[in-house]
Protein backbone atom coordinates (compact mmCIF):
# COMPACT_ATOMS: atom_id res chain seq x y z
CA UNK A 1 0.00 0.00 0.00
CA UNK A 2 2.80 2.45 0.67
CA UNK A 3 4.69 1.81 -2.60
CA UNK A 4 0.87 2.62 -4.34
CA UNK A 5 0.79 5.69 -2.34
CA UNK A 6 4.01 6.65 -3.06
CA UNK A 7 3.64 6.21 -6.63
CA UNK A 8 0.68 8.02 -6.43
CA UNK A 9 1.59 10.86 -5.37
CA UNK A 10 4.79 11.02 -7.44
CA UNK A 11 2.73 10.91 -10.59
CA UNK A 12 0.56 13.68 -8.94
CA UNK A 13 3.88 15.77 -8.13
CA UNK A 14 4.57 15.58 -11.72
CA UNK A 15 1.57 16.39 -13.43
CA UNK A 16 1.21 19.65 -11.13
CA UNK A 17 4.93 20.41 -12.16
CA UNK A 18 4.61 19.57 -15.56
CA UNK A 19 0.56 21.64 -15.94
CA UNK A 20 2.01 24.13 -13.34
CA UNK A 21 5.36 25.45 -15.02
CA UNK A 22 3.98 28.40 -17.91
CA UNK A 23 4.31 27.46 -21.23
CA UNK A 24 6.95 30.05 -23.10
CA UNK A 25 5.27 32.90 -24.65
CA UNK A 26 6.25 33.14 -28.44
CA UNK A 27 7.46 36.87 -29.33
CA UNK A 28 4.98 38.99 -30.74
CA UNK A 29 5.55 40.61 -34.44
CA UNK A 30 3.79 43.93 -35.24
CA UNK A 31 3.42 43.72 -39.09
CA UNK A 32 2.59 47.81 -40.90
CA UNK A 33 1.79 47.67 -44.02
CA UNK A 34 0.57 50.44 -46.76
CA UNK A 35 -2.90 50.00 -48.45
CA UNK A 36 -4.52 46.44 -48.35
CA UNK A 37 -6.83 47.90 -51.22
CA UNK A 38 -4.09 47.20 -53.65
CA UNK A 39 -3.87 44.17 -54.49
CA UNK A 40 0.52 43.68 -53.90
CA UNK A 41 -0.20 44.63 -50.25
CA UNK A 42 -3.06 41.61 -49.76
CA UNK A 43 -0.44 39.26 -51.11
CA UNK A 44 2.07 40.31 -49.05
CA UNK A 45 0.04 39.86 -46.15
CA UNK A 46 -0.50 36.70 -46.73
CA UNK A 47 2.62 35.66 -47.67
CA UNK A 48 3.26 36.81 -44.34
CA UNK A 49 0.92 34.79 -42.50
CA UNK A 50 1.62 31.57 -44.70
CA UNK A 51 5.17 32.54 -43.46
CA UNK A 52 4.20 32.68 -39.72
CA UNK A 53 1.98 29.17 -39.87
CA UNK A 54 4.84 27.55 -41.46
CA UNK A 55 7.56 28.71 -39.37
CA UNK A 56 5.68 28.66 -35.90
CA UNK A 57 7.79 30.09 -33.35
CA UNK A 58 6.26 33.56 -33.42
CA UNK A 59 3.09 35.35 -33.21
CA UNK A 60 2.19 37.61 -35.90
CA UNK A 61 -0.09 40.74 -35.97
CA UNK A 62 -0.55 42.39 -39.43
CA UNK A 63 -1.77 46.07 -40.02
CA UNK A 64 -2.88 47.78 -43.34
CA UNK A 65 -4.30 51.21 -44.45
CA UNK A 66 -7.73 52.32 -46.12
CA UNK A 67 -6.15 54.21 -48.94
CA UNK A 68 -2.15 55.18 -50.20
CA UNK A 69 -2.41 58.36 -47.95
CA UNK A 70 -3.88 57.38 -44.67
CA UNK A 71 -0.80 57.89 -43.16
CA UNK A 72 -2.59 58.70 -39.63
CA UNK A 73 -3.86 55.21 -39.34
CA UNK A 74 0.33 54.01 -39.50
CA UNK A 75 1.59 55.86 -36.84
CA UNK A 76 -1.51 54.59 -34.51
CA UNK A 77 -0.40 51.57 -35.30
CA UNK A 78 2.97 51.94 -34.20
CA UNK A 79 1.23 53.75 -31.24
CA UNK A 80 -0.14 50.69 -30.78
CA UNK A 81 1.98 48.38 -30.93
CA UNK A 82 4.58 50.23 -28.70
CA UNK A 83 1.82 50.10 -26.03
CA UNK A 84 1.41 46.54 -26.68
CA UNK A 85 5.09 46.17 -26.27
CA UNK A 86 5.58 43.68 -29.09
CA UNK A 87 9.19 42.27 -29.74
CA UNK A 88 9.36 43.30 -32.79
CA UNK A 89 7.86 45.82 -35.67
CA UNK A 90 8.10 45.16 -39.71
CA UNK A 91 7.28 49.22 -41.20
CA UNK A 92 6.74 49.90 -44.79
CA UNK A 93 6.18 53.44 -44.49
CA UNK A 94 3.60 55.21 -46.35
CA UNK A 95 5.54 58.34 -45.58
CA UNK A 96 9.08 58.24 -45.39
CA UNK A 97 9.28 61.53 -43.22
CA UNK A 98 5.96 60.85 -41.15
CA UNK A 99 6.78 58.05 -40.05
CA UNK A 100 10.24 58.40 -38.67
CA UNK A 101 9.08 59.97 -34.96
CA UNK A 102 7.45 56.59 -34.53
CA UNK A 103 10.13 54.60 -35.44
CA UNK A 104 12.24 56.62 -32.83
CA UNK A 105 9.69 56.15 -29.85
CA UNK A 106 9.58 52.18 -30.46
CA UNK A 107 13.41 51.89 -30.56
CA UNK A 108 13.51 53.93 -27.26
CA UNK A 109 10.75 51.61 -26.04
CA UNK A 110 13.32 48.87 -26.46
CA UNK A 111 11.28 47.23 -29.81
CA UNK A 112 13.30 45.82 -32.81
CA UNK A 113 12.11 47.87 -35.85
CA UNK A 114 12.64 46.90 -39.44
CA UNK A 115 11.94 48.86 -42.74
CA UNK A 116 11.18 47.39 -45.46
CA UNK A 117 9.84 47.92 -48.78
CA UNK A 118 10.07 51.73 -48.36
CA UNK A 119 13.04 53.49 -47.15
CA UNK A 120 13.27 55.89 -44.64
CA UNK A 121 14.13 59.43 -45.30
CA UNK A 122 17.97 59.78 -44.12
CA UNK A 123 17.62 63.39 -43.00
CA UNK A 124 14.52 62.78 -40.97
CA UNK A 125 16.68 59.59 -39.04
CA UNK A 126 18.97 61.51 -38.53
CA UNK A 127 17.09 64.79 -37.24
CA UNK A 128 15.60 61.90 -35.03
CA UNK A 129 19.27 60.59 -33.62
CA UNK A 130 18.55 57.58 -35.71
CA UNK A 131 21.57 56.35 -37.89
CA UNK A 132 21.37 57.95 -41.45
CA UNK A 133 22.34 53.79 -42.52
CA UNK A 134 19.18 52.73 -40.50
CA UNK A 135 18.82 49.00 -41.89
CA UNK A 136 16.52 49.00 -44.83
CA UNK A 137 15.11 45.39 -46.54
CA UNK A 138 14.07 45.44 -50.03
CA UNK A 139 14.59 45.94 -53.65
CA UNK A 140 16.15 48.84 -55.76
CA UNK A 141 13.11 50.60 -57.08
CA UNK A 142 15.35 52.84 -59.12
CA UNK A 143 16.86 49.90 -60.73
CA UNK A 144 13.45 47.98 -61.46
CA UNK A 145 11.76 51.10 -62.88
CA UNK A 146 14.66 52.07 -65.12
CA UNK A 147 14.73 48.35 -66.22
CA UNK A 148 11.11 48.47 -66.98
CA UNK A 149 11.60 52.01 -68.92
CA UNK A 150 14.55 50.41 -70.38
CA UNK A 151 12.05 47.39 -71.96
CA UNK A 152 8.89 50.56 -72.84
CA UNK A 153 11.67 51.71 -74.66
CA UNK A 154 12.96 48.80 -76.87
CA UNK A 155 9.16 48.54 -78.03
CA UNK A 156 8.67 51.96 -78.85
CA UNK A 157 11.60 53.43 -79.76
CA UNK A 158 13.53 56.36 -79.12
CA UNK A 159 12.66 59.62 -79.31
CA UNK A 160 8.98 58.16 -78.66
CA UNK A 161 6.03 60.60 -76.51
CA UNK A 162 5.66 59.45 -72.70
CA UNK A 163 3.88 60.04 -69.71
CA UNK A 164 4.85 59.56 -66.27
CA UNK A 165 2.63 58.56 -63.24
CA UNK A 166 4.28 59.05 -59.80
CA UNK A 167 3.17 57.51 -56.56
CA UNK A 168 2.95 59.12 -53.81
CA UNK A 169 5.39 62.01 -53.24
CA UNK A 170 5.76 61.44 -49.87
CA UNK A 171 7.63 58.22 -50.14
CA UNK A 172 11.06 57.19 -50.97
CA UNK A 173 10.32 54.61 -53.53
CA UNK A 174 8.08 56.58 -55.55
CA UNK A 175 10.99 59.34 -55.93
CA UNK A 176 13.28 56.42 -57.13
CA UNK A 177 10.81 54.75 -59.47
CA UNK A 178 10.61 58.30 -61.06
CA UNK A 179 14.83 58.53 -61.09
CA UNK A 180 14.58 55.23 -62.89
CA UNK A 181 11.95 56.42 -65.27
CA UNK A 182 13.74 59.54 -66.09
CA UNK A 183 17.04 57.54 -66.92
CA UNK A 184 15.11 55.99 -69.14
CA UNK A 185 13.86 59.23 -70.75
CA UNK A 186 17.48 59.96 -71.16
CA UNK A 187 18.90 56.65 -72.80
CA UNK A 188 15.83 56.61 -75.25
CA UNK A 189 15.45 60.41 -75.09
CA UNK A 190 12.32 60.46 -74.95
CA UNK A 191 9.85 63.44 -75.26
CA UNK A 192 8.21 64.14 -71.59
CA UNK A 193 4.97 65.26 -71.65
CA UNK A 194 3.91 64.96 -68.39
CA UNK A 195 5.39 63.85 -65.37
CA UNK A 196 2.48 63.91 -62.36
CA UNK A 197 1.39 61.91 -59.49
CA UNK A 198 -1.82 59.66 -58.86
CA UNK A 199 -1.04 58.70 -55.09
CA UNK A 200 -0.72 55.21 -56.13
CA UNK A 201 -4.51 54.79 -56.40
CA UNK A 202 -6.42 53.14 -59.24
CA UNK A 203 -9.36 55.71 -59.57
CA UNK A 204 -6.75 58.58 -59.09
CA UNK A 205 -4.81 57.19 -62.20
CA UNK A 206 -7.58 56.38 -64.12
CA UNK A 207 -9.10 60.73 -63.92
CA UNK A 208 -5.23 61.58 -64.42
CA UNK A 209 -5.12 59.75 -67.56
CA UNK A 210 -8.59 60.46 -69.16
CA UNK A 211 -7.43 64.13 -68.83
CA UNK A 212 -3.89 63.27 -70.00
CA UNK A 213 -5.06 61.86 -73.08
CA UNK A 214 -7.05 65.32 -74.07
CA UNK A 215 -4.73 67.13 -73.97
CA UNK A 216 -1.78 64.88 -75.02
CA UNK A 217 -3.49 62.58 -77.66
CA UNK A 218 -0.19 61.81 -79.40
CA UNK A 219 1.25 60.14 -76.25
CA UNK A 220 3.14 57.00 -76.85
CA UNK A 221 3.81 55.07 -73.84
CA UNK A 222 3.02 55.92 -69.64
CA UNK A 223 5.35 54.65 -67.39
CA UNK A 224 3.37 54.28 -64.35
CA UNK A 225 4.70 53.64 -60.57
CA UNK A 226 2.72 50.83 -59.59
CA UNK A 227 0.25 48.19 -60.95
CA UNK A 228 -2.75 49.99 -59.16
CA UNK A 229 -2.49 53.02 -61.10
CA UNK A 230 -1.57 50.97 -64.64
CA UNK A 231 -5.02 49.02 -64.05
CA UNK A 232 -6.55 53.06 -63.82
CA UNK A 233 -4.53 53.82 -66.71
CA UNK A 234 -5.04 51.01 -69.08
CA UNK A 235 -8.92 52.04 -68.50
CA UNK A 236 -8.26 54.84 -69.51
CA UNK A 237 -6.85 54.00 -72.95
CA UNK A 238 -9.59 51.44 -73.37
CA UNK A 239 -12.33 54.51 -72.95
CA UNK A 240 -10.30 56.82 -75.18
CA UNK A 241 -10.61 53.99 -78.17
CA UNK A 242 -6.84 53.44 -78.08
CA UNK A 243 -6.22 50.13 -76.97
CA UNK A 244 -2.72 48.98 -78.58
CA UNK A 245 -1.88 52.21 -79.77
CA UNK A 246 -0.42 53.54 -76.05
CA UNK A 247 1.97 51.15 -74.24
CA UNK A 248 2.05 50.63 -70.75
CA UNK A 249 4.28 49.54 -67.99
CA UNK A 250 3.61 49.18 -64.19
CA UNK A 251 5.72 47.83 -61.13
CA UNK A 252 4.93 44.87 -58.56
CA UNK A 253 3.34 42.35 -60.62
CA UNK A 254 0.24 41.69 -59.16
CA UNK A 255 -2.32 39.01 -60.87
CA UNK A 256 -4.82 41.86 -62.46
CA UNK A 257 -1.81 43.19 -64.61
CA UNK A 258 -0.30 39.76 -65.63
CA UNK A 259 -4.04 39.17 -67.21
CA UNK A 260 -3.67 42.48 -68.84
CA UNK A 261 -0.22 41.34 -70.18
CA UNK A 262 -1.41 38.23 -71.41
CA UNK A 263 -4.52 40.28 -73.32
CA UNK A 264 -2.23 42.74 -74.57
CA UNK A 265 -3.72 45.91 -73.15
CA UNK A 266 -0.04 46.20 -70.63
CA UNK A 267 3.20 45.59 -72.29
CA UNK A 268 5.41 44.78 -68.85
CA UNK A 269 5.69 45.17 -64.95
CA UNK A 270 8.30 44.71 -62.22
CA UNK A 271 8.03 41.68 -59.89
CA UNK A 272 9.25 42.74 -56.87
CA UNK A 273 8.58 39.45 -55.16
CA UNK A 274 5.79 41.06 -52.68
CA UNK A 275 4.63 37.39 -51.10
CA UNK A 276 8.33 37.18 -49.90
CA UNK A 277 8.73 41.06 -49.08
CA UNK A 278 7.67 40.52 -45.21
CA UNK A 279 8.77 37.16 -44.68
CA UNK A 280 12.50 38.32 -45.64
CA UNK A 281 12.03 41.50 -43.45
CA UNK A 282 10.89 39.00 -40.40
CA UNK A 283 14.14 36.86 -41.32
CA UNK A 284 16.57 39.68 -40.83
CA UNK A 285 14.52 40.43 -37.79
CA UNK A 286 15.37 37.78 -36.44
CA UNK A 287 18.96 37.33 -37.26
CA UNK A 288 19.25 40.61 -35.34
CA UNK A 289 17.78 39.15 -32.27
CA UNK A 290 20.15 36.59 -32.65
CA UNK A 291 23.05 38.72 -32.16
CA UNK A 292 24.07 39.75 -35.79
CA UNK A 293 24.78 43.73 -36.18
CA UNK A 294 23.28 44.57 -39.64
CA UNK A 295 22.82 47.97 -40.83
CA UNK A 296 22.10 49.16 -44.61
CA UNK A 297 20.76 47.57 -47.27
CA UNK A 298 20.21 43.94 -47.50
CA UNK A 299 18.58 44.51 -51.37
CA UNK A 300 16.45 41.97 -52.30
CA UNK A 301 15.67 41.10 -56.27
CA UNK A 302 13.89 42.81 -58.70
CA UNK A 303 12.91 41.43 -62.66
CA UNK A 304 10.92 42.71 -65.20
CA UNK A 305 7.68 40.78 -66.50
CA UNK A 306 6.26 40.44 -70.07
CA UNK A 307 3.97 38.25 -72.19
CA UNK A 308 7.27 35.87 -72.65
CA UNK A 309 7.42 35.15 -68.81
CA UNK A 310 3.24 34.29 -68.45
CA UNK A 311 3.06 31.83 -71.29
Amino acid sequence: MKKILIIALAATLFAFCCTAAPAAEKPVIGLVMKSLANEFFKTMEEGARKFAAEDGTFELIPVGMNSETDIDTQINAMENFISQKVDMIILAPADSVGLVPSVKKAIDAGILVVNFDVTLDKQALKDNDLPEDFLFVGPDNEEGSYLVGNFLGGKIGKGAKVIIIEGNPGADNAKQRKAGFMKSVADYEFELLESTTAHWETEEANTVMTNLLTRYPEAQGVMCANDSMALGVVRAIEAAGKSGQIQVVGFDNIGACQELIKEGKMLATVDQFGPEMAANAIKVGFRIKGGEKLSGWVRTDVKVVSAEDLK
